[in-house]
C-alpha cells in the first residue's frame, strides 16, 4: 500500500487506519484519492489478518467533499456518469465490508465528506467535528450515498430537515440524534478512535462483518426474508472459529481470544490446513 496519492495508511496490529492526507485541500474527494481508496479496499479483501478499519483525516479537517476544482471541468454528463460509476467501487466496498469500520472525524465533514463518515459502522466525533450537507448550496443533488443512509441512521423527517434546510449538526447534535457514538475532545480523537478500532479487531470481527451486512438489508425486505439472512447468517456465524472460541472461553470463564483463533483457523483464511501459514510464538499466523 505503498503507492498511494493523498492517502496513507499505517497497520496497529490487526486494525487498518487509513488516513485521508490532503490536508491543504481540506481532504477534499480527489481523483487521486478515490484511485488510492479503491486499491486499499483491494488490498483488506485480500488480507483477513487486517480485522478492523479506523478512517480518519489529516489536519483540521475530516473531508471537505468533493474536489471543486475537477467539479468545474467534469460535470458534463458522461464525466460524471463514469465518475460515479468509480464511487461505487469505493463506497459500497466500504460499506459492506465484512469487518467493522470506525471513523473519526474532526472539523467539517461537508458534502461528500459527511457521506464518507456516514459508511462507517461507528462514528468517534472530536468537539469540532461539523457534519454539512452543502449540496442544495452548490445546486447538486445529494450523493456519496446520503440520501440512503442518512434517513435510515436519523430518520426521513429529520433527514429532510437537514438537507432541504442546508443544516449545520455540530458534534453534540450527531451524538444527541445517535450518527456519532462518542464527543471527546479533539486532542484524545484518534486514540480514541483507534481505541475502539482495536476493541472491535478483537472481537468476533468477521461475524459482526456477517450481522452489518445482513442488517444492510432491514429496511428493503419483510420479516420472512430477514428471518431467512437470520437463519443463514447464524449458520454460518456458529460454524466460525470464532464462535467456538467465543463459546468456549464462556464455559471454561475465560477471556477470548478471537484474534489467535480466526488466524489459526485454515477455513476463514481460505486455506486447507496443509498450506496454512506457520503460526508465531503466540499462535497467530505469520
Amino acid at each position: 500500500m505503498s503507492d498511494l496519492t493523498h492517502l496513507e495508511t499505517e497497520r496497529d496490529g490487526p486494525v487498518l487506519i487509513i488516513r485521508l492526507a490532503h490536508a491543504e485541500a481540506r481532504n477534499a474527494l480527489t481523483t487521486e484519492m478515490r484511485r488510492s481508496l479503491q486499491t486499499v479496499l483491494r488490498d483488506i479483501e485480500e488480507d483477513r489478518s487486517i480485522r478492523s478499519i479506523y478512517l480518519c483525516g489529516k489536519g483540521e479537517s475530516f473531508c471537505a467533499g468533493g474536489d471543486l476544482n475537477m467539479l468545474k471541468l467534469a460535470s458534463a454528463p458522461w464525466a460524471v456518469r463514469r465518475r460515479f460509476r468509480h464511487l461505487n467501487t469505493v463506497l459500497l466496498p466500504l460499506m459492506t465490508l465484512d469487518r467493522p469500520v470506525v471513523c473519526g472525524v474532526q472539523g467539517y465533514a461537508v458534502g461528500g465528506g459527511m457521506g464518507l463518515a456516514l459508511t462507517a459502522d461507528v462514528i468517534v466525533a472530536a468537539e469540532s467535528a461539523k457534519f454539512m450537507a452543502g449540496f442544495f448550496r452548490l445546486g447538486a443533488v445529494p450523493d456519496i450515498m446520503t440520501m440512503y443512509t442518512l434517513p435510515r441512521l436519523i430518520g426521513m423527517a429529520r433527514a429532510r430537515n437537514f438537507l432541504f434546510g442546508n443544516q449545520t449538526m455540530d458534534a453534540r447534535q450527531a451524538h444527541d440524534l445517535g450518527l456519532a457514538m462518542e464527543v471527546v475532545p479533539d486532542a484524545e480523537l484518534h486514540d480514541r478512535g483507534l481505541a475502539l478500532a482495536r476493541k472491535l479487531a478483537e472481537g468476533p470481527a468477521e461475524v459482526m462483518g456477517l450481522a452489518k451486512q445482513i442488517m444492510l438489508r432491514t429496511f428493503e425486505n419483510g420479516l420472512d426474508d430477514m428471518y431467512l439472512y437470520e437463519e443463514l447468517g447464524q449458520a454460518m456465524a456458529m460454524s466460525s472459529a470464532e464462535f467456538q472460541e467465543g463459546l468456549g472461553a464462556v464455559v471454561e470463564k475465560r477471556k477470548p481470544d478471537f484474534v489467535t483463533a480466526a488466524a489459526n483457523d485454515p477455513v476463514s483464511n481460505g486455506l486447507p490446513p496443509s498450506i496454512q501459514p506457520p503460526a508465531d510464538k503466540k499462535g497467530a499466523a505469520k
